[in-house]
């Protein structure tokens, strides 16, 4: 698929264009063509660190997705792509690169364009990894919050005087 196509289907999901969908456009088009294909189920994995508009040109274009167990978010704030593909073993990580400061004569979409046209390699390094995918995703037992009633996953279940709550009800427990 051309980038062109690729930003216009991402735009209709996200809703705008701006930088951060044009940069996760890049690395989904990269790792399709590196023997990664859209994952309808947890072939390809994610691992992300930051939360930024480029993840959302990643649930689009691969599949992996929050629901599905294959998109994992780590808040380092950092442009740091990590890509599993479950059916060849194989990884790669995506980390944009540093360097010299933006260009402040072009505008938002002249920045934009010009990382359209830009080679994936010329925007992150890019390494082969060891194949160290996260687990595939759990289905788990919800258990009852004792404290405001609702249905919590049972690895979010914290136990205190007695009681099992979710993680709010158990915070606010402890300020008491």
């Amino acid at each position: 698929m051309e980038t062109k196509e690729l930003i216009e289907k991402v735009i209709r999901f996200h809703g705008h264009i701006c930088s951060g969908l044009a940069i996760g456009v890049l690395a989904a088009k990269y790792v399709l063509e590196h023997g990664y294909n859209f994952s309808p189920n947890e072939e390809v994995v994610a691992v992300v660190e930051n939360d930024d508009c480029s993840v959302d040109s990643l649930q689009v274009l691969l599949g992996t997705t929050f629901g599905k167990g294959n998109l994992i978010h780590q808040d380092y704030g950092k442009h740091n792509y990590y890509f599993y593909n479950r059916e060849t073993k194989k990884g790669i990580k995506m980390s944009v690169k540093g360097g010299a400061p933006k260009d402040k004569k072009l505008s938002k979409h002249e920045r934009i364009q010009q990382l359209l046209n830009s080679k994936a390699e010329d925007i992150f390094n890019i390494y082969e990894i060891e194949y160290n995918p996260p687990g595939l995703a759990q289905i788990e037992e919800s258990i009852v919050c004792d404290i405001c009633g609702e249905k919590t996953a049972s690895s979010r279940i914290m136990s205190y005087n007695n009681s099992d709550m979710c993680i709010p009800c158990y915070k606010a427990q402890r300020k008491l």
